[in-house]
């Protein structure tokens, strides 16, 4: 991933520490394949063979690739529907993705077999698994939580209603034993999945367009019209709260919180500082709204996936200098395995 000095004004915007504005391109990695828009994009976990990313899309294909160079692996073949939802197990050894086809796939993400299909009554949006990789979590258009074991695929183990409209996202929280969904009604609410019940709702200014809870599980990252808010997942109090200029159709904290990454409405993609909201850069090159954005696990790089059907991998230091605090150092966090 190169990143250059350009002297147009349609180059990329980049914040040089003295706060002058300095004009920048950065040259992504291109990720080719899709022919319909891509709406969500999961990194892996790092394991002994590297990080793998993840794609969902409206042309029923849902991909893998290598994660750090976007290099195509296989694509998962079996939906009648758009895929809203891809998302690996921690070893990445396993997939599952939903559809507007009105089903949930699991799939080995080694042969690229389909191993089951978990039929919903409507669209589904998010499909993930547990911790454990015991279970998968489901929601969607039917407004309706569904938590299956995968050792009985049969009928869900746990079905959760309270949402009264779409369920954007559901995700396991830290302990396993809470649930965290948000969705078009305006509200994230908190389920406790050994009883079923709805422990707590909590209000956001519109309908959510992106939801992402961070890899450890502490931060809790939702975009809802033009605003951006950061809530701790332990104790679902908001941290920060800004403002874009633009619609936010999807956005992704950094490993580290150094940054946080929006795409939006106006097809560019913008990287902020998360103490401050400051609009460190401004990268080019999608030609639709950017529904996805995702950081890699070691922080070093972040991908967006747009309604133009491409995947962009983006490095996050290139343009980026860093500040007199040394919070943007360029140095990625050091994963636990090392990739081979």
């Amino acid at each position: 991933i190169n990143a250059e000095y350009m002297g147009d004004p349609e180059g990329s915007k980049g914040v040089m520490s003295d706060g002058q504005k300095d004009i920048r391109r950065q040259a992504p990695l291109l990720c080719v394949g899709h022919s319909r828009g891509v709406v969500e994009l999961a990194y892996s976990p790092i394991t002994e063979d590297g990080y793998f990313l993840f794609s969902a899309s409206l042309d029923k294909q849902p991909m893998i690739r290598r994660g750090d160079s976007g290099d195509w692996i296989g694509t998962f073949e079996g939906h009648k529907g758009a895929v809203w939802a891809a998302q690996p197990n921690q070893a990445a050894t396993l997939a599952v993705t939903g559809s507007a086809d009105f089903t949930v796939k699991l799939w080995d993400t080694i042969t690229g077999a389909e191993l089951h299909t978990y039929p919903h009554q409507h669209v589904v949006k998010s499909a993930c698994f547990n911790q454990a990789s015991n279970r998968i979590l489901t929601a969607g258009q039917e407004k309706t939580i569904r938590i299956w074991d995968l050792d009985r695929t049969d009928a869900p183990l746990l079905t959760m209603e309270g949402h009264t409209q779409s369920i954007k996202t559901a995700r396991f929280l830290c302990d396993q034993n809470l649930v965290i969904s948000g969705g078009a009604d305006s509200t994230v609410r908190v389920w406790d999945v050994r009883s079923g019940s709805l422990v707590s709702t909590h209000q956001v200014p519109g309908p959510i367009s992106s939801f992402e809870l961070s890899p450890d599980g502490q931060v809790l990252t939702l975009a809802t019209g033009r605003t951006v808010q950061f809530w701790d997942a332990l104790s679902r109090q908001l941290m920060h709260e800004f403002v874009s200029d633009v619609v936010v159709e999807s956005v992704t904290l950094h490993p580290q919180r150094l940054v946080y990454v929006c795409g939006g409405s106006d097809f560019w993609v913008r990287m902020y500082d998360f103490a401050t909201g400051q609009e460190l850069e401004t990268q080019k090159g999608h030609h639709g709204p950017v529904r996805a954005v995702a950081f890699s696990p070691l922080g070093d790089s972040y991908c967006s996936g747009s309604e133009d059907s491409t995947i962009r991998i983006w490095s996050t230091f290139a343009t980026v200098p860093s500040p007199s605090d040394g919070r943007l150092s360029g140095q990625a966090p050091q994963p636990s395995t090392t990739p081979t």
